[in-house]
């Protein structure tokens, strides 16, 4: 990802992100880290109306019997970018002092009809539900396709 005019670097900055899948199998939507407590979690999931029909179950057994394998919407952990959490790991060209943080990660969600991607930043050292939102070109007939990576 870059940021671009960011107010101490002189150049946009770009960042290295690694994520999760909510699979409810390897890794479910409570986070377990970073951090965040299952309530944030339930917080930040609400926000997306597609995770709605999925709440009374997740509040039942954690989500351990959801079956997303045919879900329309994919949920995602991004440390720092399916429903899947993003954590940016660190900066690729720049040193910590270029006024970023990437302390916090993302609560994701992918959207398999149009692929859209919106998410929501938590870090509770920083304003809550900073919002992610990423819309696509379907330039190519096997996926969606971002500037600068590919879903297929």
């Amino acid at each position: 990802m870059e940021a671009v005019n960011v107010p101490l670097a002189d150049t946009p900055v770009v960042t290295f992100w690694e994520g999760e899948i909510v699979d409810a199998k390897n890794y479910t939507f409570f986070t377990g880290k970073w951090e965040a407590s299952p309530e944030d979690d339930i917080r930040h999931w609400s926000k997306f109306p597609s995770f709605t029909p999925l709440l009374s179950q997740i509040e039942t057994d954690g989500g351990k019997s959801v079956d997303l394998s045919n879900y329309a919407y994919i949920f995602m952990v991004l440390h720092h970018l399916t429903f899947h959490r993003w954590k940016e790991q660190y900066f690729a060209n720049v040193g910590v002092d270029c006024g970023l943080t990437i302390a916090g990660f993302y609560y994701v969600c992918f959207s398999c009809s149009d692929g859209s991607i919106s998410g929501y930043y938590y870090d509770p050292n920083s304003s809550p539900f900073q919002k992610l939102e990423l819309k696509c070109t379907n330039e190519k007939d096997s996926g969606f396709t971002f500037s600068s990576y590919e879903l297929q």
